[in-house]
């Protein structure tokens, strides 16, 4: 009589090893191999890509690698890492092929300082008084320069003689709206911005518009920002590797003398900010990409809405209402000392808390238990109560 047998299979494991470069590294089953580099500190250049993107496109061909035993080359954007893979990316024959995708780029891209031959002598991205031109595009008057993964991509590959020129468009730079300018001179095509705005944001306010030679990004249907849809919320310009769109709120305040990671103050959300500050002031906020609420995405009141931290009108002390109507200027300690003699005469049901949904999570928290611990009642509500 025959027995049947259960075989019992092992679940793969969610971790999987394979070697970059020599480098053993480890990334979770899924991801991607320039995922699985740039997670592992290994830098593969990249002017497209976008993580949580479930299909990605492979358009600027920059992260291109070799893998042993497989014919050709794959993009590392696109090609999931696999157990005991071996990868190759950063080969002469590799780097080869990148620079030739570099040279098609850079046509349609301002390269005078990307590709001079005395970068090596002067710092690169410099201020230059050897162009024939003032009006010569450059590095230097481009308010993204030092950012630019484009200039960090150059930089790893190296360029030479550029056989291509450079074809410049003649696109006026858009600057309808208060938050986000658009130079379209300086524009790749990589889709980046599109497909944040289709695919993680939803707004699909911006699109390609034209085809072939003449297409260039803009709001959908040739639209304006204003008239698309545009939310503001500035993931567009948070992804794209190059200086076509940028804030205009921070245009030309120069580097940051240091940046500082917080939270964002308007919601209870939780956003986590990167703040890019010289002088003392904020000059530009961008959302963290390794936050865990927001993962790198903002509103326009996180984006755009914290200069009031620097405007001179704000209170530095507390200002006590006198019996005439005028204000004037008290100490904290005077402060608190009124405030606690008032609320001692209304705890319990004369007490009624009202609250704010552009509190943080944290500040409702105590509010309500301060409601409830040491003014003994229930009484209070909140403005997003539905």
């Amino acid at each position: 009589m025959a027995v049947e047998t259960t075989t019992i299979t092992k679940p793969k494991s969610n971790v999987v090893t394979l070697t970059i470069d020599g480098v053993e590294v480890k990334t979770t089953r899924g991801k991607r191999i320039l995922e699985a580099a740039l997670d592992n500190g290994i830098y593969i250049p990249n002017l497209c890509a976008l993580r949580d993107i479930k299909l990605p496109t492979g358009a600027c061909r920059l992260c291109q690698v070799k893998i042993e035993d497989r014919r050709g080359f794959v993009t590392a954007c696109s090609e999931p890492a696999a157990d005991r893979m071996v990868v190759y990316s950063n080969t002469t024959e590799v780097n080869e092929q990148r620079r030739k995708v570099l040279h098609i780029l850079l046509a349609r891209h301002p390269h005078v300082c990307l590709t001079c031959h005395r970068r090596e002598r002067c710092k690169p991205g410099d201020v230059c008084l050897r162009l024939p031109s003032v009006d010569e595009q450059q590095c230097i008057l481009c308010a993204k320069n030092g950012r630019c993964e484009l200039q960090k991509a150059v930089d790893f590959i190296g360029i030479g003689e550029m056989p291509y020129p450079y074809n410049h468009r003649g696109f006026p730079i858009e600057m309808e709206n208060p938050f986000i300018v658009r130079n379209n001179n300086l524009c790749i095509l990589c889709g980046k911005c599109v497909r944040v705005c289709h695919e993680i944001r939803g707004a699909e306010a911006i699109s390609f518009n034209l085809r072939g030679k003449n297409t260039y990004i803009g709001g959908a249907f040739g639209k304006t920002l204003i008239d698309s849809g545009c939310k503001f919320c500035a993931a567009c310009v948070d992804v794209c590797p190059v200086g076509a769109l940028m804030e205009r709120p921070s245009l030309w305040k120069g580097a940051p003398d240091r940046t500082v990671t917080t939270i964002c103050p308007y919601c209870g959300v939780g956003c986590q900010l990167n703040l890019d500050i010289k002088d003392e002031k904020i000059t530009r906020v961008a959302p963290d990409q390794k936050g865990p609420a927001n993962k790198g995405q903002a509103c326009v009141k996180g984006k755009f809405g914290l200069d009031f931290v620097n405007s001179p009108e704000r209170l530095t002390s507390p200002l006590i209402k006198q019996k005439n109507g005028e204000f004037i200027e008290a100490s904290w300690g005077e402060a608190f000392d009124l405030i606690t003699s008032k609320l001692a005469n209304c705890k319990g049901s004369k007490f009624v808390a009202i609250s704010s949904a552009k509190c943080t999570n944290e500040d409702n928290f105590v509010f309500q238990k301060f409601t409830r611990a040491v003014m003994g009642t229930n009484n209070i509500d909140h403005c997003a109560r539905l």
